[in-house]
């Protein structure tokens, strides 16, 4: 048995696929959610309270295998600005993804107005992205504005608030 190194962290590595970092723990949970990891047939490790400068304690996912779309790195973005995503190929960091809203998001959150007519007729929410950082949008349809803990993705099944 390989002892075990005062200090390490010891996580098994992936040869192929993606590393989420910098998770806020109390954010993990519904990270996995959002992404249906739990469902998908992809080898997964999560861990969480590891040490960290930024947030105190953090979070992790390692995906064997997995690749995240635009839409899936967007939507990551809304609910974990600072998160950065790992790209392994044969055991290396090919890519660091730090996760960053666009100026524009479409179709991945739903508009708290109710009488927007995006919820109201069958048609993609459409959204200005006024900051960045601190997760404000703004409808370009009825012109709501939208702060981060009230943003409920289109797609998250347990529609709860960020």
């Amino acid at each position: 048995m390989k002892k075990i190194e005062e200090g390490k962290m010891h996580v098994p590595a992936i040869k192929n696929g993606s590393v989420i970092d910098h998770i806020p723990v109390d954010q993990l949970p519904k990270v996995v959610a959002i992404l249906n990891l739990y469902a998908s047939e992809y080898p997964l490790t999560i861990g969480q309270n590891f040490k960290s400068k930024k947030l105190g304690k953090k979070g992790l996912i390692k995906v064997e295998e997995k690749f995240f779309t635009p839409e899936e790195v967007n939507t990551l973005a809304l609910v974990c600005p600072d998160i950065v995503i790992n790209v392994i190929r044969d055991y290396d960091v090919v890519e660091k993804i730090h996760v960053q809203l666009p100026d524009r998001i479409t179709g991945l959150v739903r508009c708290t107005n109710p009488k927007c007519i995006t919820n109201n007729e069958p048609m993609q929410s459409d959204f200005e992205v006024l900051d960045k950082k601190q997760v404000r949008l703004k409808c370009n349809y009825c012109t709501r504005k939208i702060e981060k803990d009230e943003v409920e993705l289109t797609h998250y099944k347990n529609n709860t608030h960020s």
